[in-house]
Protein backbone atom coordinates (compact mmCIF):
# COMPACT_ATOMS: atom_id res chain seq x y z
CA UNK A 1 0.00 0.00 0.00
CA UNK A 2 2.89 2.51 0.80
CA UNK A 3 4.24 1.43 -2.03
CA UNK A 4 1.35 2.44 -4.55
CA UNK A 5 0.61 5.73 -2.26
CA UNK A 6 4.40 6.45 -3.26
CA UNK A 7 3.96 5.97 -6.90
CA UNK A 8 0.74 7.64 -7.16
CA UNK A 9 2.79 10.81 -5.30
CA UNK A 10 5.60 10.66 -7.63
CA UNK A 11 3.30 10.72 -10.84
CA UNK A 12 0.90 14.08 -9.37
CA UNK A 13 4.63 15.30 -9.12
CA UNK A 14 5.95 14.45 -12.58
CA UNK A 15 2.10 15.97 -14.00
CA UNK A 16 3.28 18.75 -12.40
CA UNK A 17 6.51 19.40 -14.06
CA UNK A 18 5.50 18.45 -17.36
CA UNK A 19 3.92 22.07 -18.56
CA UNK A 20 7.56 23.68 -18.02
CA UNK A 21 8.72 20.61 -20.73
CA UNK A 22 6.32 23.27 -23.35
CA UNK A 23 8.63 25.55 -22.60
CA UNK A 24 11.99 24.13 -23.65
CA UNK A 25 12.27 25.32 -27.21
CA UNK A 26 10.50 28.86 -26.62
CA UNK A 27 6.86 28.19 -27.58
CA UNK A 28 4.79 30.95 -29.74
CA UNK A 29 1.28 30.69 -28.19
CA UNK A 30 -0.27 28.57 -26.74
CA UNK A 31 -1.06 25.49 -28.83
CA UNK A 32 -2.87 22.41 -28.10
CA UNK A 33 -0.04 20.63 -26.72
CA UNK A 34 0.16 23.25 -23.81
CA UNK A 35 -3.51 22.61 -22.96
CA UNK A 36 -3.09 19.13 -22.82
CA UNK A 37 0.17 19.48 -20.62
CA UNK A 38 -2.03 21.54 -18.03
CA UNK A 39 -5.03 18.78 -18.40
CA UNK A 40 -2.77 16.38 -17.17
CA UNK A 41 -1.40 18.33 -14.64
CA UNK A 42 -5.05 19.07 -13.27
CA UNK A 43 -5.76 15.71 -13.32
CA UNK A 44 -2.63 14.34 -11.87
CA UNK A 45 -2.85 16.51 -8.87
CA UNK A 46 -6.74 16.34 -8.50
CA UNK A 47 -6.67 12.44 -8.59
CA UNK A 48 -4.26 12.20 -6.26
CA UNK A 49 -5.73 14.68 -3.79
CA UNK A 50 -9.12 13.29 -4.43
CA UNK A 51 -7.95 9.95 -3.72
CA UNK A 52 -6.15 11.00 -0.53
CA UNK A 53 -9.60 12.74 0.83
CA UNK A 54 -11.45 9.57 0.32
CA UNK A 55 -14.48 11.03 1.42
CA UNK A 56 -13.75 12.32 4.65
CA UNK A 57 -10.78 15.48 5.79
CA UNK A 58 -7.83 14.96 8.18
CA UNK A 59 -5.53 16.45 9.81
CA UNK A 60 -2.62 16.02 7.57
CA UNK A 61 -0.03 18.84 6.67
CA UNK A 62 0.57 16.46 3.18
CA UNK A 63 -3.03 16.65 1.94
CA UNK A 64 -3.57 20.08 2.85
CA UNK A 65 -0.53 20.82 0.56
CA UNK A 66 -1.93 18.63 -2.38
CA UNK A 67 -5.43 20.52 -2.23
CA UNK A 68 -4.01 23.79 -1.99
CA UNK A 69 -1.64 22.52 -5.59
CA UNK A 70 -4.72 21.37 -7.16
CA UNK A 71 -6.75 24.69 -6.52
CA UNK A 72 -3.55 26.81 -7.46
CA UNK A 73 -3.52 24.23 -10.97
CA UNK A 74 -7.12 24.90 -11.71
CA UNK A 75 -7.15 28.73 -10.96
CA UNK A 76 -3.98 28.67 -13.40
CA UNK A 77 -5.69 27.16 -15.90
CA UNK A 78 -9.03 29.84 -15.77
CA UNK A 79 -6.64 32.45 -15.12
CA UNK A 80 -4.79 31.78 -18.52
CA UNK A 81 -7.89 31.12 -20.45
CA UNK A 82 -9.38 34.45 -19.26
CA UNK A 83 -5.39 36.00 -20.08
CA UNK A 84 -3.83 35.89 -22.90
CA UNK A 85 -0.20 36.33 -21.58
CA UNK A 86 -0.72 34.43 -18.04
CA UNK A 87 0.70 30.92 -19.64
CA UNK A 88 3.82 32.98 -20.32
CA UNK A 89 4.51 32.68 -16.19
CA UNK A 90 4.00 28.51 -16.67
CA UNK A 91 7.95 27.80 -16.11
CA UNK A 92 8.17 29.66 -12.56
CA UNK A 93 4.89 28.69 -11.36
CA UNK A 94 4.79 24.81 -12.24
CA UNK A 95 8.23 24.14 -10.88
CA UNK A 96 6.92 25.66 -7.80
CA UNK A 97 3.81 23.48 -7.76
CA UNK A 98 6.24 20.47 -8.41
CA UNK A 99 8.67 21.42 -5.13
CA UNK A 100 5.42 21.94 -3.27
CA UNK A 101 4.66 17.99 -4.21
CA UNK A 102 7.63 17.02 -3.08
CA UNK A 103 7.52 18.61 0.14
CA UNK A 104 3.97 17.24 0.84
CA UNK A 105 5.70 13.66 -0.04
CA UNK A 106 7.85 13.97 3.20
CA UNK A 107 4.56 14.56 5.26
CA UNK A 108 2.83 11.91 3.64
CA UNK A 109 3.85 9.00 6.57
CA UNK A 110 1.81 11.14 8.56
CA UNK A 111 -1.61 10.47 7.58
CA UNK A 112 -2.96 12.62 10.89
CA UNK A 113 -6.76 11.72 12.32
CA UNK A 114 -10.55 12.14 10.45
CA UNK A 115 -12.33 15.38 11.36
CA UNK A 116 -15.66 14.65 12.19
CA UNK A 117 -18.43 17.47 12.83
CA UNK A 118 -21.87 16.85 14.36
CA UNK A 119 -23.52 19.90 13.02
CA UNK A 120 -24.57 19.88 8.93
CA UNK A 121 -24.66 23.61 9.01
CA UNK A 122 -21.61 24.34 10.41
CA UNK A 123 -19.81 22.00 8.89
CA UNK A 124 -21.29 22.89 5.61
CA UNK A 125 -19.64 26.50 6.77
CA UNK A 126 -16.17 25.49 7.35
CA UNK A 127 -16.61 23.41 3.79
CA UNK A 128 -17.11 26.58 2.33
CA UNK A 129 -15.36 28.63 4.47
CA UNK A 130 -12.00 26.25 3.96
CA UNK A 131 -12.71 26.60 -0.27
CA UNK A 132 -12.60 30.55 -0.22
CA UNK A 133 -9.21 30.07 2.10
CA UNK A 134 -7.53 27.81 -0.53
CA UNK A 135 -8.41 29.62 -3.31
CA UNK A 136 -7.21 32.67 -2.20
CA UNK A 137 -4.12 30.61 -1.33
CA UNK A 138 -4.30 29.73 -4.88
CA UNK A 139 -4.59 33.18 -6.45
CA UNK A 140 -2.05 34.86 -4.19
CA UNK A 141 0.89 31.95 -5.16
CA UNK A 142 -0.03 32.51 -8.70
CA UNK A 143 -0.06 36.77 -8.16
CA UNK A 144 3.61 36.40 -6.61
CA UNK A 145 4.75 34.23 -9.36
CA UNK A 146 3.19 37.27 -11.25
CA UNK A 147 5.26 39.62 -9.11
CA UNK A 148 8.40 37.66 -9.62
CA UNK A 149 8.12 37.05 -13.12
CA UNK A 150 8.17 40.80 -13.38
CA UNK A 151 11.04 41.28 -11.03
CA UNK A 152 13.37 38.94 -13.36
CA UNK A 153 12.57 40.96 -16.38
CA UNK A 154 12.99 43.88 -15.02
CA UNK A 155 16.77 42.99 -13.82
CA UNK A 156 17.36 41.40 -17.23
CA UNK A 157 16.51 44.37 -18.91
CA UNK A 158 18.89 46.77 -16.45
CA UNK A 159 21.32 44.37 -16.71
CA UNK A 160 21.28 44.06 -20.50
CA UNK A 161 21.54 40.65 -20.11
CA UNK A 162 18.46 38.61 -20.73
CA UNK A 163 18.35 35.31 -20.62
CA UNK A 164 16.12 31.91 -22.35
CA UNK A 165 13.99 32.10 -19.56
CA UNK A 166 13.49 35.70 -19.23
CA UNK A 167 12.94 36.21 -22.76
CA UNK A 168 10.12 33.83 -22.70
CA UNK A 169 8.32 35.39 -19.72
CA UNK A 170 5.65 38.35 -20.14
CA UNK A 171 6.76 41.90 -20.28
CA UNK A 172 7.32 43.59 -17.00
CA UNK A 173 4.35 45.37 -17.90
CA UNK A 174 2.23 42.68 -18.81
CA UNK A 175 3.35 41.15 -15.71
CA UNK A 176 2.02 43.94 -13.35
CA UNK A 177 -1.31 43.91 -15.22
CA UNK A 178 -1.46 40.56 -14.51
CA UNK A 179 -0.78 41.12 -10.60
CA UNK A 180 -3.11 43.77 -10.26
CA UNK A 181 -5.92 41.57 -11.67
CA UNK A 182 -5.46 39.15 -9.40
CA UNK A 183 -4.87 41.07 -6.33
CA UNK A 184 -8.32 42.41 -7.03
CA UNK A 185 -9.51 38.71 -7.54
CA UNK A 186 -7.71 37.56 -4.66
CA UNK A 187 -8.90 40.45 -2.29
CA UNK A 188 -12.73 40.02 -3.56
CA UNK A 189 -12.48 36.17 -2.70
CA UNK A 190 -10.35 36.73 0.74
CA UNK A 191 -13.05 39.18 1.88
CA UNK A 192 -15.57 36.83 1.40
CA UNK A 193 -13.41 34.20 3.49
CA UNK A 194 -13.27 36.87 6.04
CA UNK A 195 -16.91 36.97 6.06
CA UNK A 196 -16.93 33.12 5.96
CA UNK A 197 -14.89 32.68 9.09
CA UNK A 198 -17.48 35.64 10.86
CA UNK A 199 -20.02 32.97 10.13
CA UNK A 200 -18.18 30.03 11.72
CA UNK A 201 -17.12 31.75 14.26
CA UNK A 202 -20.51 33.14 15.40
CA UNK A 203 -22.20 29.42 14.91
CA UNK A 204 -19.55 27.81 16.82
CA UNK A 205 -18.66 30.21 19.73
CA UNK A 206 -20.85 33.01 19.48
CA UNK A 207 -17.92 35.55 18.00
CA UNK A 208 -17.88 37.44 15.60
CA UNK A 209 -13.98 37.93 15.46
CA UNK A 210 -12.05 35.62 17.34
CA UNK A 211 -9.07 36.87 19.06
CA UNK A 212 -6.26 34.40 17.38
CA UNK A 213 -4.03 34.03 14.93
CA UNK A 214 -5.69 32.93 11.58
CA UNK A 215 -8.30 35.73 12.04
CA UNK A 216 -5.19 38.53 12.83
CA UNK A 217 -3.36 37.03 9.73
CA UNK A 218 -6.44 37.12 7.69
CA UNK A 219 -7.08 40.53 8.36
CA UNK A 220 -3.34 41.93 7.86
CA UNK A 221 -3.02 39.82 4.68
CA UNK A 222 -6.25 41.61 3.09
CA UNK A 223 -5.43 44.73 4.93
CA UNK A 224 -1.54 44.55 3.03
CA UNK A 225 -3.28 43.77 -0.41
CA UNK A 226 -5.83 46.48 -0.12
CA UNK A 227 -2.82 48.90 0.86
CA UNK A 228 -1.12 47.63 -2.40
CA UNK A 229 -3.76 48.11 -4.20
CA UNK A 230 -4.17 51.49 -3.65
CA UNK A 231 -0.58 52.68 -3.96
CA UNK A 232 -0.85 50.91 -7.44
CA UNK A 233 -3.59 53.29 -8.89
CA UNK A 234 -3.01 56.23 -6.49
CA UNK A 235 1.02 56.80 -7.58
CA UNK A 236 1.94 53.99 -9.82
CA UNK A 237 3.76 51.63 -7.41
CA UNK A 238 5.96 49.49 -9.84
CA UNK A 239 8.77 47.05 -9.97
CA UNK A 240 10.76 46.35 -7.07
CA UNK A 241 8.50 48.25 -4.77
CA UNK A 242 5.57 45.97 -5.78
CA UNK A 243 7.42 43.08 -5.42
CA UNK A 244 8.54 43.55 -2.36
CA UNK A 245 4.97 44.70 -0.83
CA UNK A 246 3.37 41.52 -3.06
CA UNK A 247 5.36 38.95 -0.67
CA UNK A 248 4.69 40.83 2.03
CA UNK A 249 1.05 40.08 1.87
CA UNK A 250 1.93 35.97 0.38
CA UNK A 251 4.64 35.60 3.37
CA UNK A 252 1.06 36.82 5.73
CA UNK A 253 -0.58 34.31 3.59
CA UNK A 254 1.34 31.56 3.90
CA UNK A 255 1.95 32.41 8.06
CA UNK A 256 -2.32 32.05 8.55
CA UNK A 257 -4.64 29.30 8.16
CA UNK A 258 -4.91 30.42 4.26
CA UNK A 259 -1.69 28.74 4.01
CA UNK A 260 -0.84 25.32 3.27
CA UNK A 261 -1.65 24.24 6.99
CA UNK A 262 -5.13 25.82 6.71
CA UNK A 263 -6.35 22.51 7.08
CA UNK A 264 -5.13 21.70 10.42
CA UNK A 265 -5.13 24.95 11.85
CA UNK A 266 -9.38 25.57 11.01
CA UNK A 267 -9.99 22.07 11.69
CA UNK A 268 -8.27 21.75 15.16
CA UNK A 269 -9.17 25.45 16.49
Amino acid sequence: MMIQSMAFSVSAVLSLALPAVYFIKEPKGQAGTFWSLLAVAVAGSLSWTLAQLSGEWRTSLSLAIWVTISASVISFVITCAISSLAWRITPLLMPYLALMGLWAMLWQAFPGHVIQHNEEAINNWIMFHIAISVFTYALATIAAVAALSSFLVERALKKKRPTKLTRMLPSVVDSENLLVRLLIACEVILGLGVLSGMGVSMMETGNLLPADHKTLFSLAAFAAIAILLWLTFKSGVRGKQATRLVLLAYLLLSLGFLGVRFVTDVMMA
